[in-house]
């Protein structure tokens, strides 16, 4: 009897003692996860190939004198044409820019051949590396630069451009958070169909948002690791779905617990036992994916693989210790008013999923073969991507840096309209310089800065940004400077549409072996790992070639972010074997039970299809949150994302796994012992389970 009263004291103690530590845990972490957004960092060099030329001319710029410089161009423009009034105003502000914020080189002014337009270079070293400084200059240029009586006013330029993307990434952290954390709100009361139990597994998510925040502090203090406004966003926006994923799968196995076990902590105990090797491969999974692009050169996307991981393995935490805990605590009375009352037997009814599972059965090779030729059908939209998203093309919405690159591109059809920035050693300035002079493509060349071995030289294209006459240009000047480096916006695009390229090749393959490894080992086969890793690659396509299909036609979108294919790649890959891993593990419990092949499949089937379709609703909808952000690079991602885990969850898993399973039989498990076990005789399939 003493031990028996032991033994209870200790159930009602453990989920209080792990609620406490997570409060401790909390309130420790509190002063570091509100210093993440003073890291977070949007600069070119953030997001730049760590190895590219305009990477090198970023850092060594800020080794001049005055450290980095502040690009801008004011531009003014009158319809008719300017005035000499025009002009006495334009000078009248140049002058007073140049007296209150002293430039870099006297700023001239540049008239366009139809004289409608006047554009004038000015560059500034006062806030240096300090986004703050540069957001404060680029704000005082344009109060000072004011239009009036039809006369237009428009600061553009890398510096404005960047603070203006600075300030939509700025943004970001709040709406994201609040508008993911409304729609799982929403999905979760839709699933639960209870006014209580949603608020757990969401609180909980918060909790883990909170110290994931941390964390990343922690990982950027300790080890540099960037941060960005693009990688924060996403991983706020893997906390919330992939734990709300494993609060799913958790919940629902609790739920059944219940009905069979009379204490909830006793229950707890075995939901825990039966779904946790799941998750904790299936996050093991997620993680091992994300920490591939570490493999990648370019800054923003290695960056994302350890704040992505972050945020995967804090939910994992949470939702296998914080969330247990409290829903112990509540005890059946969360489940309001569907309590699942010890002993009782649900409501049996015919499910959807049993519907599917039985015609994917009936005749799994035509269903394979209509699913490969409807997923083949869709990846051909790829054909019809547009081509890379140029800067001014980065935003749903024009600020005013951009409208000042289409009045330019306009005004100046024939000559370049911002700087490509050359850094050659000090002692062979001149000679660099001539040779650029006298280098195809290039209008006019002069000496800027020099310092710390290095001198400056801005350099104007006789082609239109980003136009295939200035990346020429570019390429003519990396070949024939050789200890040289060449810069600037158009050439930093060029390096990001070259380095994702180079990523792709590398960190595609190091994915889809890390997958099928951690598969093979957690399945003990090697056809069934494959099954899933084809799977997931032709979602990836197809979702890829939707992409191409609504970009330009329906959305309206010039370009596609050179970034889109390697990270989609990941997410769905990684995120998309998740399901399987739930699907294909309750289907290989089923034929380590005894059940015969088909069986095994089907109830697999019944017995995950609700949980996984209504986890696929959630992370499909979180990562659709992206899709109302400002910048079109992180729409057409969350766009693709979560298109895809539709796509994943009621076509692949539903369908064609399932299919799979059936035609191949034992030999799915091959070269396992289960695929080398006999078959027992085919009965009569069990009796469909409740959903």
């Amino acid at each position: 009897m003493g031990a028996a009263k032991m033994s209870a004291r200790r159930r009602r103690a453990v989920p209080w003692l792990v609620l406490g530590l997570w409060i401790v845990v909390l309130a420790a972490v509190s002063p570091f996860a509100s210093k993440l957004a003073d890291v977070q960092r949007d600069r070119a060099v953030d997001y730049l190939p760590a190895s590219a030329d305009s990477t090198q001319v970023a850092k060594i710029q800020e080794r001049l004198p005055g450290g980095e410089a502040t690009q801008m161009v004011v531009v003014y423009h009158r319809d008719g044409g300017l005035t000499a009034a025009d002009r006495a105003t334009a000078a009248g502000q140049i002058g007073r820019i140049a007296d209150e914020h002293p430039l870099t080189a006297e700023p001239r002014g540049i008239p366009s051949a139809d004289g409608t337009t006047v554009m004038y270079p000015v560059a500034n070293t006062e806030p240096g590396a300090d986004e703050k400084a540069r957001d404060r200059l680029v704000n005082d240029v344009r109060d000072i630069a004011k239009g009036e009586k039809g006369l237009g006013v428009e600061v553009g330029g890398e510096g404005a451009l960047a603070t203006d993307a600075g300030e939509v990434y700025n943004s970001l952290g709040g709406p994201l958070l609040y508008t993911t954390a409304a729609v799982v709100a929403l999905l979760l009361i839709v699933i639960y169909r209870s006014p209580l139990l949603w608020l757990v597994p969401l609180g909980v998510a918060g909790m883990s948002e909170f110290l994931a925040r941390a964390v990343a502090y922690g990982l950027n203090q300790g080890f540099g690791t960037s941060v960005t406004g693009q990688s924060g966003g996403i991983m706020t926006i893997l906390v919330f779905g992939a734990g709300t994923d494993y609060a799913l799968l958790l919940v629902s196995r609790y739920r059944e617990e219940l009905r069979r076990t009379e204490r909830p902590y006793d229950a707890m105990a075995a939901a825990l036992r039966g779904c946790g090797p799941a998750v904790l491969a299936s996050s093991g999974t997620v993680a091992a994916g994300l920490l591939c692009l570490l493999a990648a050169d370019l800054n923003s996307s290695r960056g994302m693989g350890p704040l992505g991981t972050v945020g995967v393995l804090v939910a994992l935490a949470a939702m296998t210790t914080l969330l247990p805990a409290v829903l112990v605590l509540l005890g059946r009375r969360v489940f309001w008013p569907l309590v699942p009352r010890y002993g009782s037997t649900p409501k049996v009814r015919r499910s959807l999923f049993a519907a599917m599972g039985s015609s994917a059965g009936r005749r799994p090779l035509t269903v394979l073969a209509g699913g490969a030729v409807l997923l083949g059908a869709l990846a051909l939209g790829v054909l019809n991507l547009p081509g890379s998203l140029k800067q001014e093309d980065s935003f749903t919405s024009k600020p005013d840096a951009v409208a000042a690159m289409g009045t330019l591109a306009e005004a100046y059809p024939e000559r370049g309209t911002q700087p490509v920035t050359v850094i050659t050693p000090a002692d062979r300035a001149d000679a660099t310089l001539a040779t650029v002079r006298g280098t195809e493509g290039v209008d006019s060349a002069r000496k800027g800065r020099t310092g710390d071995g290095w001198t400056e030289i801005s350099v104007t294209a006789r082609n239109a940004p980003q136009s295939a006459g200035e990346t020429a240009t570019i390429k003519a000047l990396r070949a024939e400077l050789d200890g040289s480096y060449v810069g600037g916006p158009s050439a930093q695009q060029l390096d990001l549409k070259d380095t994702n390229s180079r990523d792709r090749m590398i960190v595609v393959p190091i994915v889809l072996v890390s997958v099928l490894l951690i598969l093979v080992v957690l399945l003990r086969s090697l056809v069934a790992p494959l099954i899933l890793v084809a799977a997931v690659v032709a979602v990836w396509a197809a979702a890829l070639g939707i992409g191409g299909l609504v970009f330009g036609p329906v959305f309206g979108f010039e370009g596609t972010d050179p970034g889109l294919g390697l990270l989609s790649f990941v997410f769905l890959v990684a995120l998309g074997v998740d399901y399987g891993i739930f699907l294909m593990h309750r289907m290989r419990e089923e034929s380590l039970a005894g059940a015969e092949p088909v069986t095994a499949a089907l109830t697999a089937l019944r017995t995950t299809g609700g949980v996984i379709a209504s986890a696929g609703l959630v992370l499909a909808a979180t990562f659709a949150v992206l899709t109302n952000m400002p910048m079109v690079q992180l729409v057409e991602l969350g766009f693709v994302i979560a298109v895809g885990v539709l796509l994943d969850t009621f076509l692949v898993r539903t369908y064609l796994v399932t299919s799979a399973a059936v035609a191949l039989r034992r030999r799915v498990w091959w070269p396992g012992s289960l695929s080398r076990a006999p078959e027992p005789p085919v009965r009569t399939e069990r009796q469909p389970e409740p959903v």
